[in-house]
């Protein structure tokens, strides 16, 4: 750790990102799984208050099978068992972060044994757990931030429309990939953007928000869009002249929304950025590797760079669903082969056109234009890459892409589904949806 006194140089800061170099026999896959506590009773989102809320469940939870808790100042914002967390996020969505694994099937493993551990304790207090990517019956004026300084701040700093909706009404799944080198880590990273947009579309699953129909296949997405495009979006300009040295640029050069020393936070309220701190301090404090490191968590782009890679596009889903979204990161992004085949399917396509998706995909998804084509016809190709890349490796993993292959060969998406059911058989009515939505953790 750098001395009060030293200048936090970019050199230091590079440190973080190439310890995570990994040799590819080594290579992992993580997910973060989040979801959003529905009451079974009343299909409103579940507080983090009360013998029936979130703060209880994990209580009990920790209780029952010897978890440690996660605490900010003495709440319990989450439980963490060795290697595995299970964390809040902003509005309550319960976050099931398990341990990096070399196959799908333990992470599939690990997941299905916390969710068995988790049923009947979420059965007791009438609190289903369900896989969606916004609050389907109540919007965020109407759900309460959980107890954690960070996120109140962060509330207050955020700026766009849709700030609240992705800070209390959200929940995705994020992949994790391994790198080997920098020049290895910048090739994933650049594809990893490229892909995102199709594989935002081909996992829609939000278009039912506050009770109706939003008109967009993931609103989640939308909600992205309008939360701050300082620190969201794409980071770099989607080619290969990218470096470890461009994202700590990126990152730096973002406002700051605070700064925590000896347990206090300091809000900056963008009055800076981090490079400014870095170069001139602020109020008498020196930028240091753990500020750096907190500027670089409250940076939300659709794929973050750390010592690995962190995609976070997804809208939260069921089943097996959230298995293929790792099993295509995996089929392609680690295979080279595969990746050459990614670049040559999007080698017409600009900067520009990847930029112009993130902000189509969400209404249309699948059906979106690009060019003289649609998504669905790149995310077909993707599927298949992704296929025979994973069946060269004999580990029965491609058996993970049976299920997003029933949706997107058919043309259609998770939401696609809710959709018609919705305006059909469901009429309307929350609570099949709602049973829907869990039937498959």
């Amino acid at each position: 750790m750098l001395r009060l006194e030293e200048k936090l140089e970019k050199s230091d800061i590079l440190k973080l990102y190439t310890k995570g170099y990994t040799k590819p026999e080594d290579f992992k896959i993580g997910i973060e799984y989040e979801r959003l506590p529905i009451n079974s009773n009343t299909f409103k989102n579940v507080d983090y208050w009360g013998d029936f809320g979130v703060k209880n469940l994990l209580e009990t939870f920790a209780q029952e099978e010897t978890w440690d808790y996660i605490t900010d100042n003495k709440n319990i914002i989450g439980l963490k068992h060795k290697h595995d967390t299970l964390t809040l996020e902003p509005g309550c969505q319960v976050e099931i972060s398990a341990k990096p694994e070399r196959t799908i099937f333990e992470l599939k493993h690990k997941i299905e044994n916390i969710n068995a551990l988790l049923k009947p304790i979420t059965d007791h207090k009438n609190i289903k757990l369900i896989n969606y990517g916004v609050s389907p019956l109540i919007t965020n004026k109407a759900i309460n931030l959980i107890p954690k300084k960070r996120y109140r701040i962060m509330a207050k700093y955020l700026w766009g429309i849709l700030s609240d909706v992705m800070m209390r009404e959200t929940a995705g799944i994020q992949c994790c990939i391994d790198f080997q080198s920098e020049e290895d880590a910048i090739k994933k990273f650049t594809l990893a953007n490229k892909l995102s947009p199709f594989m935002t579309a081909m996992f829609a699953n939000s278009p039912i928000r506050g009770g109706v129909d939003t008109g967009y296949k993931s609103f989640r997405a939308l909600s992205w869009l309008n939360t701050d495009n300082d620190r969201c979006g794409f980071c770099g300009n989607l080619n290969n002249d990218f470096s470890f040295e461009k994202y700590i640029e990126c990152v730096i050069k973002t406002p700051i929304i605070f700064i925590q020393k000896n347990n206090l936070a300091f809000e900056i309220n963008g009055a800076i950025n981090f490079e400014e701190y870095m170069e001139n301090g602020f109020e008498g404090a020196q930028a240091t590797l753990e500020d750096y490191e907190l500027q670089a968590n409250l940076y939300f782009p659709e794929v973050r760079m750390r010592n690995f890679i962190e995609i976070r596009n997804h809208d939260c889903v069921g089943g097996d669903l959230k298995y293929a979204i790792l099993a295509i990161y995996k089929g392609i992004l680690y295979n080279n082969q595969a990746i050459d085949e990614c670049e040559e399917l999007f080698k017409t396509l600009k900067s520009k056109d990847f930029e112009e998706l993130r902000y189509t995909v969400p209404k249309n998804a699948l059906q979106t234009k690009i060019q003289k084509a649609k998504v669905l016809d790149y995310a077909k190709e993707i599927i298949s890459i992704a296929e025979k890349s994973l069946k060269t490796e004999q580990t029965g993993e491609e058996l993970f892409l049976d299920s997003i292959k029933e949706y997107t060969f058919k043309g259609l998406t998770p939401a696609d589904v809710i959709l018609k059911n919705w305006n059909g058989c469901w009429n309307k009515n929350m609570k099949k949806l709602i049973n829907y939505l869990s039937e498959f953790n």
